[in-house]
């Protein structure tokens, strides 16, 4: 890399401390560092200077550039409720946190595979060319795929990587690694696996995916909307797409229409109180229990929709009989029943009842319900109690499981959607692999079991699987030191693995705790294409490129392009294409399924490239789509694609399998923590939730964090009674710790959670104060210190992050300062 691309530490940190402060604030500086290289059609003026039309998961903006240098943005002028946190997109950039230059943990580049194994994480890094770099992962990738054979190598998981249709790396690694022979990948994701396991067997699909009721449908027909652990003002902030944020108009349109809306959550959430909602703050992880007791006042007072039962479900009789308590426990699930459990008062469980049929009622689930043990009865038992209600398939009524993302209500465009041009192919066998090397494929949550047990069996969605003897690991677009759970048990697994590959743009943890780490460059630093609006597909927009990657950075495809041709097989990969070829061939796929449909007008790639964006109209009778209503209408002639083609309240699938687990109809299993212990280990629930100001755990590198850190750390809400009780006051640095793991946190006292109850964000950078200590302490505030590593059941085998039983004290120790937000030092 030439001289005018490249900043020594001093200039870069010193140039961009005050850059990114002042870019929170919404203010442009001038640069002068570096050179400006616009795309093909980039809006740069002369000198290199300008404003170029981009975007992020956090929303579309015109990127500011002055010699060279990415100085400001500004949110697209159409965004309806742009993201504080956009500026982190900048910062990200030049943050002291990026990964300047290809590194290797020193004990790695003196011996290889052979290196012990427990310095990773302790920063002692040695900076290599690239050419060094890339030789090391190729020749190991090389070594075991001849040596041992594909299941020696665990190809990562998925993750929140850039946005942009061409820049999917771990399609590109899959694609890697299906031309030379293959590796072990995982299904499924952390967000919604409980979810994605039972929904297939009780409508048939997903659900909780593609287009929802549209936000008019529900506008202008609900009476009642109920958020049940759904937090739509929080998480509809990002995307994968580029979001459009017409969430927030929805809620806009809800106030002014006096919809009535409930919110059953243990947190009193801002929409909650935007929409002047009743609040009822369940006691976590009994959400089924309220659930079944709504169903038992249904079906007792014989207030359901007996026709819809009838015609749409299946299974509801021996459902009945559990409500009625002549089920496999013999409980019947009464009002009081529920009461005990959930904390909500017999009465209002009966006045809930009464509600939801007495009126137009749209019941709306979020995720973190299914992410907890045995979290695959929750969206059954939602969906039960919608079948009861019986409003499914009617405008502005039923349910959703899926308005807190993408802005799921949202009318579409007639534009095709935008898919990527490479695929990950499939697997070039060049060695068989036997029954008894292992499953090719696991569950993204088992990861540390499967560390922890090669060869071991274990069961997954009816199936028998043996775990395989994995030795390499290759991540990213992805932080699983983030996603992961019980931290301090997946340290230990983590050395079973004698080489781990990192490529990232920031020295996340993961990053940190690797032995090659390869740095790629960011969204603003590569060309791509990308929609604005996940469902509503409002625009095109041309992702040009902001500036030259900084330091020795490369985009993921040159990486893998580079690392194709050490192992032969650079043609096949790249199909002799450049990132402007697969720019091309998305927009030429698009373009030709919108003139065969003749659905809109597409003009062709270079004006549109040159343009930057293109914007479609929403045709009118795209705004009040109903999810269901044909099946309602005719559920013969549009038969859901379950076994009996409707509803399946009861799942002789699930029965053939015998799970204690997971119990052929929505049940109350017992979690195996929860407040409602006997004999509780930990006094107080931790709800770790999806960050405010952030995505998981990108831009946590960045400026952004002065947003809402406390005492530099991440904020933990507590009751005002719980901290009186501990001597906590807003703004203390608190421990939080349970059997598995202790962090630090800046407390955050709030009558806005209930009693019992502390919140910790996901996605804090997990920061070690001793690595050599098996339960150190997180000086940051990591939540998944502290959550269990435990699969939901054996049919989904998903997260149960929120099964957790945590204590609070302040903290009075010396405090220890937060490391992890700089990079490695440089031998």
């Amino acid at each position: 890399m030439d001289a005018s691309t490249t900043l020594s530490r001093r200039r870069f940190l010193t140039a961009t401390s005050s850059l990114s402060a002042l870019a929170l604030a919404g203010t442009v500086l001038p640069g002068g560092i570096g050179r400006a290289l616009a795309a093909d059609g980039a809006a740069a003026a002369a000198g290199g200077a300008g404003e170029i039309l981009t975007g992020s998961h956090w929303g579309a903006f015109y990127a500011k550039v002055e010699g060279g240098r990415f100085v400001g943005l500004r949110p697209w002028e159409k965004d309806y409720h742009p993201n504080k946190a956009l500026a982190g997109v900048q910062d990200v950039v030049y943050s002291s946190s990026r990964i300047r230059y290809p590194m290797v943990r020193r004990a790695y580049l003196e011996k290889g595979p052979a290196a012990e194994r427990d310095s990773r994480g302790g920063g002692d890094f040695v900076r290599v060319s690239w050419e060094k770099a890339l030789d090391l992962v190729a020749g190991e990738l090389k070594r075991l795929q001849e040596q041992d054979g594909p299941w020696s190598v665990y190809a990562g998981s998925y993750g929140w990587r850039s946005s942009g249709e061409i820049g999917n790396p771990q399609i590109m690694l899959t694609r890697l690694m299906n031309l030379t022979g293959g590796a072990v990948y995982s299904s499924s994701n952390y967000s919604k696996a409980a979810l994605e396991g039972i929904m297939p067997y009780v409508v048939g699909s997903i659900d909780a995916a593609g287009p929802q009721t549209t936000y008019q449908s529900v506008v202008e027909n609900t009476k009642l909307i109920v958020f049940w652990g759904s937090d739509p003002f929080k998480t509809n902030q990002i995307g994968f797409a580029l979001p459009d944020h017409e969430e927030y108009k929805w809620f806009e349109d809800m106030k002014k229409a006096g919809i009535k809306a409930i919110f059953i959550d243990p947190i009193n959430l801002d929409a909650c109180k935007y929409l002047g909602a009743e609040w009822l703050a369940v006691r976590p992880g009994t959400d089924v229990a309220l659930a079944l007791g709504i169903c038992h006042v249904l079906l007792t007072e014989k207030l359901y929709d007996a026709d819809f039962i009838e015609n749409c479900t299946f299974g509801f009789d021996k459902f009945a009989d559990y409500l009625a308590g002549k089920g496999w426990d013999k409980v019947e699930k009464t009002p009081e029943w529920a009461a005990a459990l959930t904390e909500i008062p017999a009465d209002v469980i009966r006045r809930l009842a009464h509600q939801f049929v007495e009126q137009r009622t749209m019941l709306v689930s979020g995720w973190s319900c299914q992410r907890q043990h045995h979290g695959e009865q929750w969206p059954w038992a939602f969906v039960t109690l919608a079948a009861m209600v019986g409003q499914v398939g009617l405008p502005g009524g039923g349910f959703c499981q899926n308005y807190h993302l993408y802005s799921q209500g949202s009318p579409s465009s007639a534009a095709p959607a935008l898919a990527p041009s490479m695929s990950g192919g499939t697997r070039k066998e060049r060695k068989p692999w036997p029954a008894e090397k292992g499953a090719k494929v696991i569950p993204v949550a088992r990861i540390v079991d499967m560390l922890e047990g090669p060869g071991k069996p274990y069961e997954h969605n009816g199936a028998k699987h043996l775990y395989p003897d994995v030795k390499l690991t290759y991540w990213v677009g992805g932080n699983p030191f983030h996603h992961h759970q019980d931290r301090n048990r997946m340290r230990q697994a983590w050395k079973k693995f004698e080489t781990v590959i990192v490529q990232d743009f920031q020295w996340t943890a993961s990053a940190r705790f690797a032995d090659i780490v390869l740095p790629a460059a960011t969204t603003a630093e590569r060309d791509d294409i990308e929609m604005i609006g996940t469902i509503s597909k409002r625009a095109y927009v041309a992702m040009k490129k902001v500036i030259e990657p900084v330091f020795e950075a490369k985009s993921d495809y040159e990486i893998f392009s580079l690392l194709a041709d050490r192992l032969g097989v650079a043609r096949e990969f790249t199909d002799g294409k450049s990132e402007m070829d697969m720019i091309r061939d998305v927009y030429a796929t698009a373009k030709k399924t919108a003139d065969a449909k003749k659905s809109v007008a597409l003009p062709e790639f270079d004006e549109f490239w040159q343009k930057g964006i293109i914007e479609f109209e929403i045709p009118e009778k795209n705004r009040r789509w109903v999810k269901y209503a044909d099946f309602r209408e005719d559920p013969v002639m549009n038969m859901l694609p379950t076994a009996t083609g409707k509803i399946e309240i009861y799942s002789k699938a699930i029965e053939k399998m015998g799970y204690d687990d997971c119990p052929p109809h929505a049940s109350w299993l017992e979690p195996a923590e929860w407040l409602g212990q006997k004999e509780k280990p930990y006094p107080l629930h931790l709800n770790s939730n999806h960050p405010t100001h952030r995505m998981h755990s990108q831009l946590n590198g960045t400026k952004v964090r002065e947003i809402y850190e406390v005492a530099g750390r991440e904020p933990c809400m507590i009751n005002s009674k719980d901290a009186e009780a501990r001597g906590i006051k807003s703004g203390d640095v608190v421990r939080l710790f349970n059997g598995r793991g202790q962090c630090l946190a800046g407390a955050v006292v709030s009558d806005d959670i209930r009693p019992g109850v502390v919140q910790l964000q996901e996605g804090a950078w997990y920061d070690p104060a001793d690595i050599t200590d098996a339960k150190t302490l997180c000086k940051h505030g990591d939540a998944n210190v502290l959550t269990p590593d435990i699969g939901t059941s054996r049919l989904a085998q998903a997260t149960s992050a929120h099964t957790c039983l945590v204590d609070v004290e302040k903290f009075t120790g010396a405090l220890p300062s937060v490391t992890v937000f700089d990079a490695p030092a440089e031998a």
